[in-house]
């Protein structure tokens, strides 16, 4: 089954974070990087935030060993992907051009992404043409 990322709520999405950022980690580990002087209720917190993930199919758990181990099965990538396009669904009529040219007009672009966004645009396109 594939992902479900439109619901990934922000607390979820701190997690996976951690996940994108250091790796497969246990609950324990990621309970100690979001909550550095954490306690057993943010144990337990971080605990269903995983399991709720798991139901989504965004981390996979390892139950091989004693700590179980969670590795994110959707890369950050394609987690931004799927919310923008959520967001040009609801706003946009499905069209990403708004999105695109208000990030590139609000000015917060640094002229490394400016450049880089220039050299996408000139790349042939992938998979959906007109």
């Amino acid at each position: 089954m594939s992902p479900d990322p439109k619901h990934v709520a922000d607390a979820e999405l701190a997690v996976l974070e951690m996940l994108w950022e250091h790796g497969a980690a246990t609950i324990r580990e990621l309970t100690d990087r979001l909550y550095p002087r954490g306690t057993t209720s943010h144990y337990a917190t971080v605990q269903k935030l995983l399991e709720r993930l798991e139901g989504k199919h965004c981390v996979s758990r390892d139950r091989t060993g004693f700590a179980h181990v969670f590795r994110p099965t959707i890369e950050r990538g394609d987690l931004v992907g799927q919310r923008l396009q959520d967001v040009a669904e609801k706003l946009c009529d499905g069209s990403l051009t708004p999105l695109l040219m208000h990030l590139v007009r609000s000015g917060r672009l640094t002229v490394r992404e400016r450049e880089m966004l220039r050299k996408l645009l000139e790349e042939p396109p992938r998979g959906k043409q007109e």
